[in-house]
């Protein structure tokens, strides 16, 4: 490939708008639910899967429940989307601001992430 198609690729990728917001694990049959931020939900979701099945993922209790009823147990779902302009931007104060509201109207809610 090409210095020009390189850089090309690369400026695509860096105005990409990938979906932004707060991410969502719960557990069917206990329904304990965690709640994660989330710049690029695709790739989070598959990036978490990957780490709980592989026995690695930091918050103990999600793994204990992931490795007790599988990935068929969990409902995985973007619970709010964030609306944004620039793709640039740094959107983590906002992000972090919505799960805090999703926290706060439910109860079984705890964090992804320790």
């Amino acid at each position: 490939m090409d210095m020009k198609r390189k850089k090309e690729l690369l400026e695509i990728y860096k105005n990409r708008h990938p979906e932004m917001g707060v991410i969502s694990y719960c557990c069917k049959e206990t329904g304990e639910v965690f709640l994660g931020i989330s710049k690029d939900t695709k790739a989070d979701f598959n990036s978490i899967n990957v780490r709980l099945s592989a026995s690695w993922h930091p918050n103990k209790r999600l793994q204990e429940l992931w490795n007790k009823y599988g990935s068929e147990g969990f409902e995985l779902s973007v619970i709010e989307v964030l609306k944004y302009d620039d793709p640039n931007e740094d959107h983590t104060a906002k992000l972090e601001s919505l799960r805090e509201q999703c926290l706060a109207s439910n109860p079984n809610a705890r964090r992804l992430w320790r």
